[in-house]
């Protein structure tokens, strides 16, 4: 199995399955001299953990983090920084029913068809699991742009259809729901939805947006390693992901130039009147707040009875049992907000190169 590093200055490779000892990441490209420990990475993963209230899976997961290599006395050393933590609370024997199926909505089909083979124990790399490695990588990544004044706010903005329709009603102190959504008012809506999905055996989607503030102009290339791109990228690799878009996204189709174009004044610096285009122009950063959305489905692992085909070809009927998330939406924004962090700090290291006055302040420090 190939392609499982993401980034060329700020390099994360994650490891591990599902339902094996252990899962973890290295990350290559950290400078020497960040202050890092444990509980930097467990404040990250601790808002990813399951089990932390009936919209998650009960699976619990304390998800300590552990630094086995990078740092001394806290400090980063410039070597690869490699963490891990242990998987503490598998059930393999939930899967058993279901080890000869291929469930609807997940990657059992696919899987097989390119390995030949399969870990059904919860999807082994295919699993949700996988994404609390990039989480870790987010949470250095995240740091280190702390200490270049880089701000990164994300949220649930919408589950099925209550959402946050005004940027206005976005309220970052009221996020502490079980959903992260910065609205008390739309969060109750949308978990009396959710209760009402789970009586019925059902799951439900949503949409989690993302704004990065302080990022300086300039970031991002022309062609193929647009900010934009990378950030696409970056996003739809998240297993859950089906839709991305930047800015006014999808609303550019129904727009007109005149309304679309953000225009510029100049006032002791360049000033746009409007953000349309999410922060990014030509895939290199306007200096604007980068604003972007990611569409969320909804769990596949549901308890209602669903038809399928086994290994055999045969069709049958399924309900599938164990440990799922009747929404995967509020714990998905701590990865998101991971990617999205080491999206911009590889793309800030990068263009480092771009000028030959970056190169001298740096090394002339001039």
């Amino acid at each position: 199995m190939r392609n499982n590093s993401f980034g060329d200055n700020f390099t994360i490779t994650t490891w591990g399955e599902s339902h094996g000892k252990a899962l973890g990441v290295v990350i290559d490209g950290v400078p020497a001299g960040l202050n890092l420990t444990e509980d930097d990475i467990q404040s990250f993963l601790d808002r990813r953990r399951p089990g932390k209230s009936k919209y998650s899976t009960p699976r619990n997961e304390g998800d300590k983090a552990i630094i086995l290599s990078g740092t001394f006395d806290d400090t980063t050393t410039g070597c690869p920084v490699s963490v891990m933590i242990e998987n503490e609370n598998q059930k393999s024997r939930d899967y058993s029913n279901i080890a000869n199926v291929y469930r609807p909505g997940h990657a059992d089909f696919t899987y097989e068809e390119k390995f030949g083979t399969r870990d059904y124990r919860g999807g082994g790399r295919s699993s949700g699991r996988e994404t609390a490695s990039r989480v870790i990588g987010g949470a250095v990544a995240s740091k280190i742009l702390n200490e270049l004044g880089i701000e990164i706010n994300c949220y649930t903005k919408s589950i099925g259809k209550y959402a946050i329709t005004d940027s206005k009603d976005i309220h970052l102190d009221e996020m502490d729901n079980p959903l992260n959504m910065p609205n008390d008012m739309v969060a109750v809506q949308a978990m009396d939805y959710i209760d009402e999905c789970m009586k019925n055996n059902d799951s439900v989607g949503g949409v989690v947006e993302c704004v990065i503030r302080n990022t300086p102009v300039g970031v991002g290339e022309p062609a193929f390693n647009k900010l934009d791109a990378n950030l696409a990228k970056a996003m739809l690799s998240i297993g859950a992901v089906k839709g991305f878009e930047m800015g006014d996204g999808f609303g550019v189709a129904r727009a007109r130039g005149s309304d679309n174009n953000d225009e510029m004044s100049y006032d002791r610096g360049v000033l746009f009147h409007s953000n349309h285009s999410g922060g990014v122009l030509g895939g290199i950063s306007t200096g604007q707040d980068i604003v972007f959305r990611v569409a969320i489905k909804p769990t596949p692992s549901i308890g209602r009875t669903q038809h399928t085909i086994d290994t055999y070809n045969d069709e049958i009927d399924i309900n599938i049992t164990g440990r799922h998330d009747p929404v995967i939406v509020p714990r998905a924004v701590v990865v998101v907000e991971s990617m999205a962090a080491i999206t911009l700090l590889d793309l800030l290291m990068d263009n480092m190169t771009s000028r030959m006055d970056y190169l001298k302040k740096i090394y002339n420090g001039s």
